[in-house]
């Protein structure tokens, strides 16, 4: 395992009434089309490694090359900001679970378009970690104990899962608890265990010496697209050049990511508290610098087996060309 530094991860959040609040004024574009400024653009975005390549962008002028006035507001959760989205005060969700929005699209509750990917996974870019004087020593310990997942039903559970079961480990008792609150809840024996991502997992482990249980990125959802930056079908039509302007920059950034992640760890430490010696030694994930409808599909298969969709859907037709 690889020797974590020290840190913090708190990382300071904006709660949605917030962000639909500054979203919301006659400067910025409202999704409408009829009069907003097109060089605008609102993207949400998670504290998480995933967006680490909307932040690239902004810092190396991919965005500003491409004309683009693109505007960063902090959620804890991708969901938060759902309402903002479909209201058109918000344009982009950056580090946008897959899960939720494939979900929202077949529900009707919302026309999802994907204008890139985010990340996929990779080895330890989140872990299930436990206390490091836990009784749980294997997979298979887990069963029916209280872990701690960022949303219930969503793509923590969903890979977690699949996990377990092909190592033939029964499914554990989960509770949503936000990635920042999760170390002290696992301090406080409130859980078992907690599912978190990066910069939380080593954050968690540096802090509590808490160890790792499982690779939250093992087989069988070993890169296997997990987040992405989502739009809707009516910014995508009414918006096309900012929505293409959007997608190469942030394809630009997601090459640089995957090609050098010394520039994903330079710039972590500049929109989470996560200090710079930390940075260097956590796990990150995959940046793919295309999206591949195909591989998505592996994704919509994982959900209808475990029936978090119902019915089948074709990835192409909601990734914006």
């Amino acid at each position: 395992m690889r020797k974590r530094t020290g840190g913090t991860a708190a990382v300071a959040v904006t709660v949605l009434a917030l962000l639909v609040s500054s979203c919301g004024g006659s400067d910025t574009n409202d999704g409408s089309g009829d009069g907003g400024d097109d060089s605008q653009v609102t993207v949400a975005a998670l504290p998480l490694t995933d967006s680490a390549a909307l932040y690239i962008a902004r810092d190396r002028g991919l965005f500003k090359k491409e004309g683009l006035d693109v505007r960063i507001q902090p959620v804890q959760q991708s969901i938060q900001a759902l309402p903002a989205l479909s209201k058109g005060q918000v344009d982009v969700i950056a580090s946008a679970n897959y899960v939720t929005f494939l979900q929202a699209q077949e529900k009707g509750t919302l026309d999802v378009r994907i204008l890139a990917e985010g990340v996929r996974t990779a080895p330890h870019m989140m872990d299930v970690l436990v206390p490091k004087d836990s009784p749980l020593k294997k997979a298979a310990d887990l069963k029916g104990k209280k872990v701690a997942v960022n949303i219930l039903n969503n793509i923590q559970t969903l890979t977690l899962d699949a996990i377990l079961e092909k190592r033939g480990a029964g499914p554990p008792a989960y509770r949503q608890i936000a990635f920042p609150q999760m170390g002290a809840a696992l301090e406080k024996g409130q859980v078992d265990a907690v599912h978190a991502v990066e910069p939380f997992d080593s954050a968690i482990q540096d802090e509590l010496k808490a160890r790792v249980l499982v690779d939250g990125g093992a087989s069988p959802v070993e890169s296997m697209p997990i987040s992405g930056y989502v739009t809707t079908a009516r910014y995508a039509k009414q918006h096309p050049d900012t929505a293409a302007k959007f997608q190469r920059a942030i394809e630009a950034a997601s090459k640089i990511a995957d090609e050098d992640p010394a520039a994903v760890r330079k710039v972590l430490p500049t929109y989470t508290k996560v200090k710079p010696a930390q940075a260097e030694s956590m796990g990150l994930p995959a940046y793919p610098p295309t999206t591949e409808p195909e591989q998505l599909q592996r994704l919509v298969e994982l959900m209808r087996k475990q029936g978090l969709l119902k019915k089948d859907v074709d990835p192409a037709t909601l990734v914006v060309k």
